[in-house]
C-alpha cells in the first residue's frame, strides 16, 4: 500500500511539474517573447508597455483557459466511463460536447454572449445529452460499442441542428466559427471567469465524492447492498460530469478527445480508484491542454493553429486503437 501511495505521489508530481511548466511556456513564449524576471514582474503589479498588456489581457487569460479545459474534460471523460462502464466514453464522442456547443449556440442566437448563462446554457445541452445516452444504455442493455455508435449518432444530430441554427442566423455563423473548430484563441474574461468557478465548483463536489464513485462503478447490486441510493448518485455524477464538459466546451469550443486520451492513460498508471484517478486525470489534462495550445500557436508562427484541429489528429487514430482493442467491451483491462 505504501509503495503504491508513494507511486501515485511521483505520478502527481510529475504531472504537476509537466502542467506548471507548460503554464509558464504558455506565458512567456510567442511572437513576442517574455523573459521569467519579467512576466514575474507583471504578475506582481508592475511592468508595462506592450509586454504588459499582451500578458495580462491575451496570454494570461488563454493559459488559464487552456489548464481549467483541460482538467475540466479529463475528469469528466474520467466520470462518464466510469458510470456508464465504458472505458471509450468521453464527452467529445458520445455528444455530450455536442450538446453544451447546441446550448452555446442557442445563448448566441438568443443574444447571450458571456456570462453564466452561456455556462448554464452549455451545462443544460450537455445534462440533457449525457441522461440521453444513460437512458439509451440503461433501457436498451446494449454492449458497450452500441454505446458508443449511439452517441456519436446523436453527435451528428446535434451538431446537424446547431449548423441549421448558423444557416438560418448568419450573426451566429460569425459568432460560431472558432467555437466549432475549438481553441483559445478569442477567450476573454467575461466568458471565461463565470465557467471557472463552475468548474471548481464541480471540482469541489466531485473530490468529496470519490468513494461513492467507487461504490457505483461496482454495479447496482453492489452499490445497494452498502446502503447507497445508486440512483440518486449515479444522476449526480452524471449531471458533475455535463457541468464540467459544458463549463468547459462554453469559452473552448468543440475540443474532441481530451476526455478520452488523458483518462485512459492515467488509468493505466495511477488504476481505478477515483480518489487518485480524478486528480490525477485533472492535472494531466491541464497541462496536456496547454502543451498541446502552446504547440498550435508555436509550430506555424506567426499563423496559428486552431488546437481543436491539433487534437483530433492525435485523438482520432487513438480512439480507433482503443476500439480496437476493446472490441465492444469483451476486455475488461
Amino acid at each position: 500500500m505504501r509503495s503504491k501511495e508513494k507511486n501515485w505521489r511521483l505520478l502527481f508530481g510529475g504531472a504537476a511539474s509537466v502542467c506548471f511548466l507548460a503554464a509558464g511556456f504558455s506565458l512567456c513564449l510567442g511572437n513576442i517573447s517574455i523573459m521569467p524576471v519579467e512576466l514575474f514582474r507583471i504578475l506582481c503589479g508592475g511592468g508595462e508597455g506592450i509586454s504588459r498588456s499582451i500578458l495580462l489581457y491575451a496570454r494570461l487569460p488563454r493559459t488559464i483557459a487552456a489548464l481549467s479545459a483541460g482538467a475540466a474534460l479529463a475528469t469528466s471523460g474520467a466520470v462518464l466511463q466510469n458510470v456508464l462502464s465504458n472505458k471509450l466514453a468521453s464527452p467529445g464522442i458520445i455528444g455530450v460536447n455536442a450538446g453544451a456547443g447546441l446550448g452555446v449556440t442557442v445563448c448566441c442566437a438568443l443574444g447571450v454572449l458571456s456570462g453564466y448563462g452561456v455556462s448554464l446554457g452549455a451545462f443544460a445541452g450537455s445534462l440533457v445529452t449525457v441522461c440521453a445516452i444513460f437512458l439509451f444504455s440503461f433501457r436498451t442493455n446494449a454492449s458497450k460499442t452500441t454505446v458508443i455508435l449511439g452517441g456519436v449518432a446523436l453527435n451528428s444530430i446535434l451538431n446537424a441542428i446547431c449548423e441549421s441554427i448558423t444557416v438560418l442566423d448568419t450573426d451566429v455563423a460569425m459568432l460560431s466559427i472558432d467555437f466549432r473548430v475549438g481553441g483559445f484563441s478569442s477567450v476573454s474574461y467575461t466568458r471565461l471567469i463565470p465557467a471557472v468557478i463552475l468548474i471548481l465548483f464541480a471540482f469541489a463536489v466531485l473530490f468529496t465524492l470519490c468513494n461513492e464513485l467507487d461504490v457505483v462503478t461496482l454495479g447496482d447490486e453492489t452499490a445497494q447492498g452498502v446502503g447507497l441510493p445508486v440512483g440518486k448518485y449515479r444522476l449526480l455524477f452524471l449531471a458533475l460530469a455535463a457541468l464540467l464538459a459544458g463549463a468547459a466546451v462554453s469559452f473552448a469550443g468543440l475540443l474532441g478527445f481530451i476526455g478520452l486520451i488523458v483518462p485512459h492513460f492515467v488509468r493505466r498508471l495511477a488504476g481505478n480508484e477515483s480518489g487518485k484517478l480524478l486528480p490525477l486525470c485533472a492535472v494531466s489534462g491541464a497541462g496536456f491542454l496547454t502543451l498541446c495550445d502552446l504547440i498550435s500557436r508555436l509550430v506555424f508562427a506567426p499563423y496559428e493553429l486552431p488546437v481543436g484541429i491539433l487534437m483530433s489528429v492525435i485523438g482520432g487514430p487513438i480512439f480507433l486503437l482503443l476500439l480496437i482493442r476493446y472490441k465492444g467491451g469483451r476486455r475488461n483491462d
